[in-house]
């Protein structure tokens, strides 16, 4: 099952904020609670095996599954139909509503993507609750076959920000405040490890500096080494160093490191008491989306576009976008970057590559 994208999801209407203990929060692994009778020698491993069942999925992952299954759990309580036992006729009818706007008081349809990921998460809540859900019954693989046929449209790609862009942008931070240099080490590093937004938030100083970070950063001379833990396990990535010290990635995450008197913990944090104090909380990754938005619409990056155009096509992806269409080099080295499991996954992400070096039109004697 893959995890759910981080875009793509619509906001749940005040109607459907559901109350019913069976929809309120994502369920609780299948172990026995203490109160069961489990001996007491194996409640302390009942305990540390939820712990694992919680680090098999993402915080994020977790939190899309749970606003999934209260959207559906509200849908049936409002169409007097039961959540359980789980009924692929029940479900065919759910993501027909929601392929045609009748799941929402808004009417907005969902996209496809979003169905799917409502479905995958119906299928893990069921599942966690030991009643699985079949997926390929037909009221349920029919019905989704017929909207991926009817509604199913290219993935809007988000706009890579290319070197020039991310000078730009960093022309439009503040030096001078501590906000400002954490913004540009982040914009930085971010584009220069092909980083996701995720992966640059989840970043501490050294390993093990804390219990939910996802990697750590070893600054060395002529680079740094980035370690991350990713869907497939771990990897590391390589940053060399800047051509300047002004577009350097770890020259400024020393600078930011050293002002805001990081020794410890998570590389990225909220800048408090006017800009001035550095607190000990580690950014979410919504932070790094709002950042690439405002400092790409500071730039004047795309100013063909319309405003409303412009904050549509930002994102955080759009350093990893960029990296992968700017770097001039094997595509092998970049599939590397990116942790991509094949060269057509790396060819998605970039924007302005030739697409026509290789012409079998003239190869084939045309």
């Amino acid at each position: 099952m893959s995890s759910p994208p981080a875009t793509g999801s619509e906001p749940l209407a005040a109607a459907e904020i559901d109350t019913d203990p069976a929809a309120a929060s994502v369920p609780s692994p299948p172990l026995p609670a203490p109160e069961t009778g489990l001996p007491a020698h194996l409640e302390r491993l009942a305990d540390r095996a939820r712990d694992y069942v919680d680090a098999a999925s993402s915080a994020n992952t977790r939190r899309a599954y749970a606003s999934d299954w209260k959207h559906f759990s509200g849908w049936c309580r409002r169409q007097g139909l039961e959540v359980l036992p789980p009924s692929p006729q029940t479900v065919g009818l759910y993501i027909t509503a929601c392929a045609s706007g009748a799941a929402t008081a808004d009417r907005q349809a969902n996209s496809v993507a979003t169905i799917e990921r409502r479905l995958s998460a119906l299928t893990w809540n069921y599942a966690q609750r030991g009643t699985p859900l079949d997926r390929a019954d037909r009221h349920i693989a029919t019905v989704l076959a017929g909207i991926r046929n009817t509604h199913g449209a290219p993935p809007r790609q988000k706009e890579a920000v290319l070197p020039e862009d991310v000078i730009a942008m960093l022309e439009t931070l503040d030096r001078g405040t501590l906000r400002g240099l954490r913004d540009r080490a982040m914009l930085l590093l971010g584009f220069a490890g092909g980083l996701r937004r995720s992966e640059i938030v989840g970043l501490d100083l050294h390993r093990d500096d804390t219990e939910d970070g996802r990697g750590w950063v070893e600054i060395l001379n002529k680079g740094m080494i980035v370690t991350l833990r990713g869907k497939t396990g771990w990897r590391e990535i390589e940053i060399g160093r800047g051509s300047s010290d002004a577009t350097c990635p770890i020259v400024a995450l020393q600078t930011w490191l050293k002002l805001a008197r990081i020794g410890h913990g998570p590389l990225f944090r909220r800048v408090t008491g006017q800009g001035k104090d550095v607190g000990p909380d580690r950014l979410n990754d919504q932070q790094v989306a709002r950042l690439v938005k405002r400092a790409a619409l500071a730039a004047g990056v795309r100013a063909d576009l319309t405003e409303g155009e412009r904050v549509e096509k930002f994102a955080g992806h759009s350093l990893r976008a960029g990296l992968a269409s700017s770097a001039e080099v094997d595509e092998r080295y970049v599939q590397k970057q990116l942790g991509h499991a094949s060269a057509e996954q790396t060819r998605r992400y970039q924007r302005r590559r030739d697409r026509f070096r290789v012409n079998l039109t003239k190869a084939a004697g045309l």
